[in-house]
């Protein structure tokens, strides 16, 4: 069953007949090759605490088995293994040229034992049910074609007992936050993404996916439909940045 949302719909170039999966996986391989530096630049470096405090609330959890959906060019999975003692970790993306870059920032870190990457849809998760003991996401559940399928998914591979972590772009509940936030992200962002002769569509793309995702009530509604319990969110750096927890 595909339940839509108006962030569904969302797509990164209006006006192709290609499907906003296919759009997205055909985006970041295209921008692989620069998505880690505009990623930190785009953010001043401060996405990188984000993920620590996110990755931060999986500790004492008896997480050693987790999954990263929408891993990219695995971030987020390098700093779990910095920073969790964990047996296994692994990420799915639908983008290749992304997973291979993380591959060999895997393989410079020393945690090829520890961390693989693969293609996948985090829509239809290749993994058996009660498979994992912790599911994280950064930046990723925004760009699901059906968020609904993508939160069920994720609770189903979900052990119970397990934790999932949400890193996600909130609209800042402030005016004056609110304002600076949609200036940079529809104005600048964008600009300067083309002077880095960028995709200046995908940074564009970001900010209108950002602005038309649930708000962060209605988030934890969908989470609390998908199966999850105890759903909280915490905002970050003045709302720009939410972390979404649930279990299972």
């Amino acid at each position: 069953m595909q339940n839509s949302l108006p962030h569904d719909s969302i797509k990164p170039i209006t006006t192709s007949l290609k499907s906003k999966k296919q759009q997205v996986e055909e985006m970041f391989n295209n921008i692989a090759p620069k998505y880690d530096f505009m990623n930190h630049l785009l953010s001043i470096g401060i996405d990188v605490g984000w993920r620590k405090k996110a990755i931060t609330l999986l500790k004492n959890k008896n997480s050693t088995n987790i999954l990263d959906v929408a891993t990219g060019t695995g971030d987020m999975a390098i700093m779990a293994a910095k920073l969790l003692d964990v047996e296994k970790i692994t990420g799915i993306d639908l983008s290749e040229n992304m997973l291979e870059l993380g591959r060999k920032k895997i393989e410079k870190e020393g945690f090829k034992s520890k961390i693989e990457l693969q293609k996948g849809d985090g829509e239809t998760i290749n993994f058996p049910d009660n498979s994992f003991d912790a599911v994280m996401v950064a930046f990723g559940v925004r760009n699901f074609e059906h968020l609904e399928n993508g939160l069920r998914e994720m609770q189903r591979v979900l052990k119970p007992g397990g934790t999932l972590v949400v890193l996600e772009f909130s609209t800042p509940q402030f005016m004056f936050s609110r304002k600076l936030y949609n200036l940079y992200m529809g104005i600048v962002a964008p600009e300067i993404a083309r002077w880095f002769k960028q995709n200046k569509a995908a940074y564009k793309y970001l900010n209108n996916s950002a602005n038309a995702f649930p708000n962060r009530k209605n988030f934890l509604s969908l989470l609390n439909t998908a199966g999850f319990i105890n759903t909280h969110y915490k905002p970050l750096s003045l709302g720009i940045c939410c972390i979404y927890t649930g279990g299972k």
